[in-house]
């Protein structure tokens, strides 16, 4: 699945003139919580959310520091905050090294760039312009898209051995000390597993078969000295 499936368009912009009212302002009536800063040619030149308008100096919501960290504070970092706070213009605040991605970048792609950076959105561009935006309920939306139909002309044969076929792939064995029964799309699992991990990854399995609809699951932890002759 690619990005372009899922992006949300046209996407709401914030032009580089507007100042953090006007920010403030769009997001609150938009009801969204950040928005790509464009300028006059259309090309993204950062990012402002919630969090960029928060400790302000109008709201005297700025952090405090102590004398001591202002004895060890560099002059830089006391002015680059002087100006997020006083400035009133949505390019002093904004975040301006944005992750972004290309219309044809795969989702698992962009999920691993949201948890890897901690972001909760990524910018779709095409040739420098903006043309969407992903955001985390984007992958929600995905997911639900593949969420499957299931298979009604499985049989309970072909369900049963499509179940063994994916235990075996995550390394658990079907019997001598389980066995799976199917009736009616009904799964059961009956017999003594090692882990409580195999006992939910043999569930899992089950439930993800197409024509299973419904698994219940009888299996028990082995005992540590319970052996099986050959």
């Amino acid at each position: 699945m690619y990005v372009q499936q899922i992006m949300s368009k046209p996407v709401i912009t914030i032009e580089a003139s507007a100042s953090i009212f006007d920010a403030a302002e769009k997001l609150l009536t938009s009801g969204i919580s950040a928005a790509p800063v464009v300028d006059t040619d259309g090309r993204m030149i950062g990012i402002v959310s919630e969090a960029d308008l928060m400790f302000r100096a109008e709201t005297d919501t700025m952090p405090s520091r102590s004398w001591f960290q202002r004895l060890l504070a560099d002059d830089a970092v006391i002015a680059r905050d002087y100006v997020r706070s006083h400035s009133r213009r949505v390019t002093d605040v904004m975040t301006k090294e944005v992750v972004t991605a290309g219309e044809h970048t795969e989702v698992r792609e962009i999920a691993r760039l949201m948890k890897q950076r901690n972001i909760k959105r990524v910018p779709i561009l095409r040739d420098g312009k903006l043309v969407g935006l992903v955001s985390r309920s984007n992958l929600l939306l995905g997911l639900l898209s593949r969420q499957p139909l299931g298979d009604a002309t499985a049989s309970d044969e072909e369900i049963k051995e499509r179940i063994e076929k994916e235990i075996r792939r995550i390394g658990a064995i079907v019997g001598p000390t389980t066995n799976v029964v199917v009736d009616k799309g009904v799964v059961h699992l009956w017999g003594y597993v090692r882990s409580a991990e195999t006992r939910d990854a043999m569930r899992v399995a089950a439930e993800n078969v197409p024509g299973v609809r419904r698994v219940e699951h009888a299996l028990g932890l082995m005992p540590n000295d319970l052996t099986f002759a050959a």
